[in-house]
């Protein structure tokens, strides 16, 4: 999910990227955290997007067993009355069926809910469903819904609701982007998304609180692609409305939209009647476009910010007043440059080798990020399943990319045609990291690289159709599985194939992979394919990010998972 969100950077720079931001959950050079992040309860793209610069610096669930899942007692919490004051961006949707970037996301996953969320250890947990089975064949699960759960209005959830959810999600007339890419493992799913059939033939209501779903093969990371905000349920009454039905959603989660003042004000009221744990505070109010987070932080007007480059001595001072708000934690996500591999020059994988070469990312994480980022030799991020220590990446190795460069079918930079690159943003301005990667291409190739913008509101929902020759993304994972970077990304075909990479061997390997239960032989497979996308130069990894991000010490419950998410309905206020 890719993600995308304002970033914490000072004075014009702030406010400059604020807006290139948008709803893009882009991140800038300056940025080690972005706000949004907290607002993450699913893992999703989303596609977050990241803006090449990265960037998160600041920002293998098995196949369900024969046993059923069964929720387990919460002890019973008593609300508090506090607000949680945040920094926000308006949202460009709060449909859970068409958000395909993370700044919608934050919001949609605070107030919709699915059958599955992630628990505390990144692993597939009852929401609505309160259990499910998986039969001997591995492909039918049959989930037992709560008979508590009830939209927001008081009406109760049922298994049809469901249903009609995720058949309006594939509708072609919906026009989601990434319904196949989370719900296309179901049978009968891609003929829907074909406009070949209206009901989607492998999700079955048994009665209104067992809904039956079989997939087309065994696969251990089925159960998480359900946390994807694509799977919420929603309601059929308040879809019907038309237009804009999203602007007053009736969700399931722990949090309803009271008030929504575009550019000014979001505000987000405890759901009393929430099925799971009622949220600590009585409401969450955005802070839309309102400033330097940062300054806000510190007069007090929001109670988390992220911190940037320019903070990070400060607030890492020990005997500083901002040391003990500071936290740091790993991010699994990872930034990198894409190829238009369905035209040249990038159709040759020689001209890809030579870029991805004469790139010293090394010098740019030093100097541009402080050390704050870790150097990507490959795709996958440190703490995922299947992660490689061993991996071979191609070095920065100026010789080694002037002898790639001569043995494309160019020769030399001089014959290669105009090449550009497509990136977020708005007035010409793109981040210090981008444009050392340009100067290094210049030096050291001979090439000059020019630079495209895209609207950040369109950029994600749009790559695919409008990039140049290169473009710069970043990725969250959705859930903890190397399927979601190296499947969801550079599978042919795959909606997120935004460089449209094809390999048939890398494709076999990644079916193989995806079908094969037992988990070690599945990660290794994993690996070989992470191997075979670097040596073939499918695109050029940058960096993995850290969030950094201060917290008022009387806010408490505020923990980034390495997903970068924090369940707001977790927090309390002290004092309340």
């Amino acid at each position: 999910m890719n993600d995308s969100l304002p970033h914490l950077v000072d004075g014009f720079l702030t406010l400059l990227y604020l807006v290139v931001a948008c709803i893009s959950c882009t991140v800038n050079d300056f940025v080690l955290y972005c706000p949004w992040r907290m607002l993450k309860s699913q893992t999703m793209k989303r596609v977050l997007f990241i803006f090449l610069s990265i960037v998160l610096l600041f920002g293998l669930p098995l196949a369900g067993c024969q046993e059923p899942q069964t929720t387990p007692q919460a002890t019973p919490d008593v609300p508090g009355s506090g607000v949680l004051n945040l920094y926000g961006i308006d949202p460009y949707t709060l449909d859970p069926a068409v958000s395909a970037e993370m700044t919608s996301h934050e919001y949609i996953a605070q107030i919709y809910g699915g059958l599955v969320r992630l628990d505390d250890n990144l692993e597939p947990a009852p929401d609505i469903a309160e259990r499910w089975e998986v039969g001997r064949d591995g492909r039918t699960y049959t989930f037992y819904l709560r008979k508590d759960v009830v939209f927001h209005d008081g009406r109760g959830v049922t298994a049809a609701d469901f249903k009609y959810s995720w058949e309006r999600a594939c509708n072609p007339a919906t026009g989601s982007r990434v319904a196949g890419a989370y719900l296309g493992d179901i049978i009968g799913v891609r003929d829907v998304l074909a406009g070949k059939a209206g009901e989607i033939s492998g999700v079955k209501v048994v009665d209104d609180y067992v809904l039956e779903v079989t997939i087309d093969a065994p696969k251990s990371y089925f159960l998480s692609k359900l946390t994807y905000t694509t799977a919420y349920v929603v309601d059929e009454a308040n879809v019907a409305r038309g237009g804009e039905w999203w602007r007053k959603p009736n969700g399931t989660g722990p949090f309803k939209l009271k008030e929504w003042q575009e550019n000014n004000l979001l505000v987000l009221e405890r759901n009393e009647r929430y099925h799971g744990q009622v949220a600590g505070i009585e409401r969450v109010e955005f802070q839309l476009w309102s400033g330097v987070p940062m300054n806000m932080y510190e007069t007090g007007e929001i109670d988390v910010t992220g911190v940037s480059v320019t903070y990070i001595d400060r607030v890492t001072d020990t005997t500083g007043p901002f040391h003990q708000e500071l936290q740091v934690t790993p991010e699994l996500s990872f930034s990198w440059i894409g190829f238009n591999t369905t035209r040249p020059p990038f159709d040759d994988v020689n001209v890809r080798r030579a870029f991805s070469q004469a790139v010293d990312k090394d010098k740019i994480v030093s100097l541009v990020f402080r050390d704050l980022v870790q150097r990507a030799d490959g795709i996958l991020p440190p703490g995922i399943p299947g992660y490689n220590e061993e991996l071979v990446g191609l070095d920065y190795d100026v010789d080694k990319a002037k002898e790639w460069l001569a043995l494309s079918e160019y020769g030399e930079a001089s014959h290669l045609p105009p090449i550009t690159l497509t990136t977020s943003g708005y007035g010409g301005l793109i981040p210090s990291s981008l444009e050392a990667i340009i100067s290094q291409w210049r030096e050291n190739l001979g090439v000059e690289v020019t630079v495209r913008q895209m609207e950040p509101d369109r950029y994600l929902y749009y790559l695919k159709e409008e990039k140049n020759e290169m473009f710069d993304l970043g990725w969250v994972a959705d859930y903890p599985h190397p399927q979601n970077f190296l499947d969801v990304l550079l599978h042919t075909g795959a909606e997120n194939n935004f460089a449209e990479y094809s390999n048939p061997e890398v494709d076999a390997l990644l079916d193989k992979a995806g079908v094969e239960l037992d988990s070690e032989l599945s990660l290794e497979l994993y690996r070989q394919v992470e191997q075979m996308l670097v040596d073939d130069a499918a695109c050029l990894p940058l960096w993995f990010g850290q969030n950094y991000i201060l917290v008022k010490p009387y806010v408490e419950g505020y923990e980034l998972n390495p997903m970068g998410f924090v369940m707001l309905n977790e927090v309390r206020i002290k004092g309340d």
